[in-house]
């Protein structure tokens, strides 16, 4: 599939990726009303056949749904839980024994040839397979036994943007599932989320400071840390500004050094354990003189240069990423029109990406 090509003149850039993030919230509510009794039988499916670890396979955007996924296991199961590396499959014909592994595969179109390979080599070796896909319809959804549709609908921008919160929201009503929660305390994310992308104008606002920015660094610790990932690999492959993302414990070793008080930070600060692990890291931030935005609690973002406060209170640390990340689309967006380019037709990328 070849990129989409940018906005022909009388349309506004960036008008697909504006559509789709609007959408999100509407995608919450078919998740949580239409496909969570599916997703809940699916679980309990798979927890009744005692998966002794887990094994997470994605790329790009379902990466960081997949390293959210790895935290809700191990945090909320104690299941020991690994991203694996599909060139040991795929490449080096590596053969393991994973019987009686789980083994998720998170794709938002399912059709890339790495990931269909190393699941259909999962499923021969032994492991129950599950696939967490936009495309029931997919070669990923064909090869794994089981399937969880994230029921995003059609996603034409090429920066992915309502595959990502559904994935998320997929993934957390999967894992509660398999402990045998019924997901309740998700009901809330869809109106937050709306009241969140109707504050578009902050956003523009804070855009500004980044409209020349040569590199960025985003930082999180636990819950946090995969939405650091994901707004800065939107950042890069909509305005191309390198946006580097550090888990804050590895901010402190090594890297902090190149923040000086020029350097554009972003802190996603969860409220809970990880935003409480954080805080040394934004104190030597602070410290050096850094530009920090917080993305936070309001009084995290009170103590920063400027921010983006989320309404988080009563909303469970587990279920944060869904809606922390709705400003930094936003601010992607808002970054990338400022800078003269379209969202929607990032240089050189294809809306599925056919590795192997």
């Amino acid at each position: 599939m070849t990129a989409t090509t940018p906005a022909p003149d009388g349309e506004l850039p960036g008008r697909i990726m504006a559509r789709e993030m609007a959408e999100q919230p509407d995608v919450l509510r078919r998740i949580l009303d239409e496909g969570a009794p599916r997703i809940r039988q699916v679980a309990q499916e798979v927890a009744a056949r005692k998966p002794r670890f887990v094994l997470l396979t994605a790329r790009g955007t379902s990466d960081n749904a997949a390293l959210y996924a790895k935290y809700l296991l191990e945090i909320r199961l104690g299941l020991p839980c690994g991203l694996t590396s599909m060139s040991t499959t795929t490449a080096y014909g590596a053969r393991p024994d994973l019987t009686d592994v789980l083994v998720v595969t998170v794709s938002q179109s399912g059709g890339s040839p790495d990931l269909v390979a190393s699941t259909r080599a999962a499923r021969e070796a032994g492991a129950i397979t599950v696939a967490v896909t936009n495309n029931p319809d997919s070669p990923l959804a064909a090869a794994s036994e089981y399937h969880v549709d994230i029921m995003a609908g059609p996603e034409k921008a090429l920066p992915a943007t309502k595959t990502y919160t559904a994935s998320l929201l997929a993934l957390y009503l999967f894992v509660e599932g398999l402990r045998g929660g019924d997901g309740a305390a998700a009901k809330a994310l869809p109106d937050l989320a709306e009241q969140l992308l109707a504050r578009q104008d902050e956003v523009r606002a804070l855009a500004s400071r980044y409209r020349f920015a040569e590199r960025m660094v985003i930082t999180s610790r636990g819950y946090g840390y995969p939405t650091a990932r994901e707004a800065a690999l939107k950042l890069m492959e909509t305005s191309y500004i390198p946006a580097l993302a550090y888990s804050g414990a590895d901010l402190l070793h090594g890297p902090l050094a190149m923040v000086d008080n020029v350097s554009p930070v972003i802190a996603v600060v969860t409220a809970g354990k990880g935003g409480a692990a954080l805080q040394p890291v934004l104190d030597r931030l602070r410290g050096r003189g850094a530009d920090l935005v917080v993305i936070g609690p309001a009084g995290q973002v009170e103590q920063a240069s400027a921010g983006f406060v989320l309404p988080v209170e009563g909303v469970p640390e587990e279920l944060q990423p869904v809606l922390e990340i709705l400003p930094l689309q936003l601010l992607a967006y808002e970054v990338t029109i400022a800078r003269g380019q379209d969202p929607d037709a990032p240089r050189a990328l294809a809306k599925v990406t056919e590795t192997r």
